[in-house]
This record gives C-alpha cells, sequence and structure tokens, in this order.
C-alpha cells in the first residue's frame, strides 16, 4: 500500500503518482501559508493521546504482537510524539535566532522535500523520520522497508486526518530497493536524501543523485559495553536486560563487552560470571524463534569446533552464549542474545576505537561512580556520541540528537534578511 495527498492506494498506483509528483510538490512549495509547527505539534499530540488512551487497540494490538513489540517500549516511542516532548525537541534543536546587531533578520526555513530511505530495524522509526522532516516545513516522500507491516503508514493516515493540511506534506511508497529508476525519479525530487542504513545503503543514496541534492546519513552504528572487573551484579543484570530486549538488532545495542583488564585469566573468570547472570536473565524473556537461532547454531558450532585454534572461550546457555575472544578488535556480534567479551583496558581506549569514527555510537558503563567520569571522557574522544549505563543503552529521549548531530538542523536552512 502507498500514501498520497491523504488516501491510502494500491501500490498499482504508484507510476501514476510518482509521475505526477513534480507538479503536487511545486504546487505545495507555491502556497503562501505553509504548515505550522504548531499544527504539526498538535495533531502529533493528539494521535499519542488516543494510542495512550487505547483508542487504537484493535489494530495495535494485534500488530504489535506481530511484530515482537512490547506494549511498554510502544508507549515509551509514543510519548517522543507528545506535545510536552516535540516542544522541547523543537526548543533544543532549532535554538534561538537572534541577530548580532538587530540590522539583519535570521528567518529558518525548510529545505523544501525529503526523500527519507528508511531501514527496517525499528517498527515506526520510519513515521518519526517524516514526522522530523514535517516539524520544519518539509514535504516528505518516504520509502517504506522491506517487510514494513503497515505502522508507519497507519501512523501518517491518521495524522492526516487529525490534520488535513498535512496531506500534501506526506507521500508514502512501497519501492523496492532493485527499482532504481524509480528511487532515481524520487532522489531526483529532493532538495535532501534522508538514508537509515549501512555504508552500502549510504553509497547507493549518493549514487543516485547529482552534487545539487543534500544526502543526510544516519548509518548504522556499533555499540558496546565497557566493564571494571567491580562493576556489580546489578549493573550486569541491567545490561543482559538490555541485550535480550533489543536482540542487538539496534544501532544502540549492545554487542560485546570491553574489559579494563590486560589479563586474559580475569577477561575469563569475568565472562563466566557474566554469563551466569545473561543466562538467568534469558530465561525470563520469550525464547528467540528457531528461525533467527539457526544459523546462529551454525556460527557457534563452528567456534566449538576452532576453539583450540582461535584461543575463544565459548560458553552457550539455553538461547544465549558469550564468547571470550582473545583480540581487541570492534565487531558486530551474531547477534540474538549472543555476546562477544573482550580485553581493553583503558590506557588503551582510543588507540583501539578511534579508528571506527563514523561507526561508534553507544556505549554502556557497567563501572565505579568514581571511575565514570575519567572513562566517559576517554570514550567521547573516540567519537562515541551517547555514553549509558548498560540498562539503558537503547533508552530514548526527548530533544536527543541522532548519533551526535540534531536533525531539525540538518532538515532546514538559515535565510538571512537585511
Amino acid at each position: 500500500m502507498i500514501l498520497s495527498r491523504g488516501q491510502i492506494l494500491p501500490n498499482k498506483e504508484q507510476e501514476s503518482i510518482i509521475k505526477n509528483l513534480p507538479y503536487f510538490l511545486l504546487d505545495t512549495l507555491k502556497k503562501p501559508n505553509p504548515i505550522t509547527i504548531e499544527k504539526v505539534i498538535q495533531a502529533c499530540d493528539t494521535i499519542a493521546q488516543k494510542v495512550l488512551k487505547g483508542d487504537y487497540n484493535d489494530f495495535l494490538k494485534p500488530l504489535l504482537a506481530q511484530l515482537d513489540y512490547s506494549e511498554a517500549d510502544f508507549g515509551a516511542a509514543t510519548k517522543l510524539f507528545t506535545k510536552e516532548a516535540l516542544t522541547y525537541k523543537c526548543q533544543i534543536e532549532l535554538g534561538t535566532l537572534e541577530p548580532y546587531n538587530g540590522t539583519v533578520k535570521r528567518q529558518r526555513y525548510p529545505l523544501g522535500v525529503l526523500f527519507h530511505i528508511a531501514a527496517g530495524n525499528v517498527d515506526g522509526l520510519p513515521a518519526y523520520s517524516v514526522l522530523e522532516g514535517l516539524l520544519v516545513g518539509n514535504i516528505n516522500l518516504l520509502k517504506l522497508p522491506a517487510g514494513d507491516q503497515g505502522l508507519s503508514i497507519f501512523i501518517l493516515s491518521e495524522l492526516i486526518k487529525i490534520e488535513p493540511d498535512l496531506a500534501e506534506y506526506i507521500y508514502v511508497f512501497d519501492v523496492p530497493s532493485t527499482e532504481l529508476e524509480s528511487l532515481k525519479q524520487l532522489a531526483v525530487l529532493a532538495d535532501a536524501v534522508v538514508v537509515w542504513g549501512g555504508d552500502m545503503a549510504v553509497q547507493a543514496a549518493k549514487d543516485m543523485v547529482d552534487i545539487k541534492t543534500k544526502v543526510i546519513a544516519w548509518g548504522h552504528k556499533l555499540s558496546f559495553a565497557y566493564a571494571t572487573l567491580g562493576s556489580t551484579d546489578e549493573q550486569l543484570m541491567g545490561l543482559a536486560t538490555h541485550i535480550c530486549e533489543t536482540n542487538q538488532l539496534l544501532c544502540s545495542s549492545c554487542q560485546g563487552i570491553y574489559i579494563d583488564t590486560d589479563n586474559r585469566d580475569q577477561q575469563d573468570r569475568f565472562a563466566k560470571r557474566f554469563f551466569d547472570i545473561f543466562n538467568n536473565v534469558n530465561n525470563n524473556f520469550k525464547p528467540v524463534p528457531n528461525e533467527l537461532r539457526a544459523g546462529n547454531a551454525i556460527h557457534l558450532y563452528n567456534e566449538q569446533l576452532e576453539e583450540h585454534a582461535t584461543k575463544n572461550k565459548i560458553f552457550i546457555g539455553q538461547g544465549c552464549s558469550v564468547i571470550s575472544k582473545d583480540d581487541a578488535e570492534l565487531e558486530l556480534s551474531y547477534l540474538f542474545r549472543n555476546v562477544w567479551i573482550k580485553r581493553l583496558p583503558r590506557n588503551r581506549i582510543i588507540d583501539t576505537l578511534k579508528h571506527h569514527k563514523s561507526h561508534l555510537q553507544t556505549v554502556g558503563l557497567c563501572v565505579e561512580e568514581h571511575d565514570k567520569l575519567a572513562l566517559s571522557n576517554e570514550f567521547a574522544k573516540t567519537g562515541l556520541v551517547r555514553i549509558y549505563t548498560g540498562r539503558t543503552m537503547s533508552r530514548t529521549l526527548p530533544g536527543e540528537a541522532h548519533d551526535g548531530t540534531y536533525p531539525l538542523r540538518e532538515y532546514s536552512r538559515v535565510v538571512e534578511i537585511e
């Protein structure tokens, strides 16, 4: 299904809509009274309150169960759409535009048209990406991720029902990534392409556009935890809970744990300690589906066969595992509750991580309070942009930056008028 000017339409209408899109966009851009931030915020707050009251439960409950998305997590995400959260977000991200000497007026304008190429690792993220574009007045073209279950179209179509003036600012397309010609047609209409994805997705977006089109990349990131030998069981239980909740699928999800030691025996003892906690916590969660665990079973079997050669030490539980490794390289885990543990003494943090540059996102600290400030400073120097506890690594707060950058500033421009 697709969404055009407030109407949900079958995919067969897509080609015709894309053909007429240049005329629709110009008509909207020419209007003397564009959509205001206040209207966008009010519409979002209305839908958020309806969700929180349960008005959409008949649609949402079966969908959330299908997506394995807990009602608590969805409720927390919904609060990001409230008036309080969005007003704070705009205040923090947009700031003031007071002129230096009063002679030049500064005014913020939208870039114009944004083409959002959304990732599918966070349900509802495509709709939130469009919302951020709306907050600064942009027209938004959204390419749905493969496997989208309809949540984004539902949210956006409900916004339009609440505030009909939004209809000409939101278009949603179901274009496969293989249909390059259709994607290029959409990209050429945009002032900026907003791409969520890994290096290949970002490069593909850059290849689609010419030099006149801005590419705003929210790329896939790697996140990890850092623990000292004095970390508490409570801290490690919080980290294990985070890993089980996210299944390591988010950019902010913990892929592995670095230990502040250069001693392999201490590392292995810590690995066993964490595994015992992890295995117990995992038993309180619904198992990962078999079709997702199958690939990991092969990986873990190979790890066991090669254990002598690799010097890795493997701990396998019921649906979770810990691999104590002999190198210090940051890497993606096997996902779905499979964690690596490596040595990284604090005096090697910058040397080891700095070359990962823009791929770094979140570190979850499981350390003593007196170490927190010094370690936070070291990790900030590497390029990490979120320094949280292990339990809260994937927590999202109003006004939070995307990968160290405020998106509303990226989606707008400052015009100076004398």
